[in-house]
């Protein structure tokens, strides 16, 4: 009933209804395992959170939040274990497995979006990309000029990868000149992810 009402007063047009000459989206999930020492540590956080949660489920003081908190340590040892306080680490699986696929993406003439929630995912991504010599643009917070960041990696002869947080370069940027999109860690919200993979698949893209 409330679209009949509004219908006379507001036109919403899907992309598949206006540019139906852009190509269909692939979804593919990347799985990978954790390493040995990444496994110890992601069961001692989750042992440790376990064991909290059921205590203040026993003495009544459960809260959400702490809930939370724990999902969000185990998100965080699953990607990297330097994520994780008083952790270090050089490298992740994960990692790992991004620089495999980068690697067959740009040898085959494409670029690619890299997006994580964490910027200091990011910072662990990033000397990484500069050992292997992969040219990349950031985008985060902190960045002061959106338009020289986008206008550089959209330019041909630009960088391969565009390396942003979820929430600054998720929404709002025209970035078809890449082809790929890693989302490294999953959000809460499937949207967020949704207009992140978006980025590249817009009006103006043709691969």
């Amino acid at each position: 009933r409330l679209r009949d009402r509004l219908r006379p007063f507001v036109l919403r047009r899907l992309k598949k209804d206006v540019a139906k000459e852009l190509p269909p989206r692939t979804d593919v999930v990347l799985r990978c395992s954790l390493q040995e020492k990444e496994r110890n540590v992601y069961d001692a956080v989750r042992a440790a959170t376990h064991q909290q949660l059921v205590s203040q489920l026993s003495s009544g003081s459960f809260n959400v939040i702490s809930a939370l908190e724990a999902l969000l340590r185990l998100r965080q040892a699953a990607c990297h274990s330097g994520l994780l306080p008083q952790q270090t680490a050089d490298c992740s699986s994960k990692i790992e497995l991004l620089l495999e696929k980068l690697h067959e993406v740009i040898s085959s003439g494409h670029k690619a979006l890299v997006f994580s929630q964490w910027t200091q995912f990011l910072n662990r991504i990033e000397p990484h990309f500069k050992s292997k010599g992969i040219s990349f643009v950031r985008l985060d917070g902190s960045t002061r000029d959106r338009k020289a960041v986008v206008k550089t990696f959209q330019s041909p002869d630009g960088p391969h990868v565009f390396l942003s947080s979820l929430k600054t370069g998720g929404t709002g940027l025209n970035l078809t000149e890449a082809d790929h999109v890693f989302l490294m860690d999953p959000w809460w919200n499937p949207a967020v992810e949704e207009q992140a993979a978006d980025r590249a698949h817009r009006i103006g893209q043709t691969k």
